[in-house]
């Protein structure tokens, strides 16, 4: 049973930095897209970033130069480095793991949030 537990939310002041981790369990790494989602209330789910088994990374525009995703060599782990945080970046974060091969670009713009594999999520608020 694949199992996706977030970590590291919190507050922070407009260009603070915050680091996620997403613990994961349950499926085989090499069969699956894991990237980061992220949902305001009323508004639907958009992509952050999405990082492939041999580690190619993909960004939505608008975290692109702030924000990196990386996972541990085992593939374990999934983190999401956050740095010159906006107050436009507060949002509920979510790490997903998408049962489809690469490439995994798609993910970022056309994942429904119906499909794959998502964790409990973790609140990120930035101040201004």
């Amino acid at each position: 049973q694949v199992h996706l537990v977030e970590s590291g939310g919190g507050s922070v002041h407009s260009g603070g930095s915050l680091r996620l981790s997403c613990a994961a369990s349950g499926y085989t790494y090499s069969n699956y897209c894991t990237g980061w989602f992220r949902q305001v209330a009323g508004k639907e789910r958009e992509g952050v970033a999405v990082i492939e088994p041999d580690g190619t990374t993909y960004y939505a525009d608008s975290v692109k130069g702030r924000f990196t995703i990386s996972q541990d060599n085992a593939q374990t782990l999934l983190y999401l480095q956050m740095n010159s945080l906006k107050s436009e970046d507060t949002a509920m974060y979510y790490c997903v793991a998408v049962p489809t091969p690469s490439p995994c670009a798609w993910i970022l713009t056309t994942l429904d949030a119906s499909f794959g594999h998502w964790g409990q999520g973790t609140q990120v608020t930035v101040s201004s």
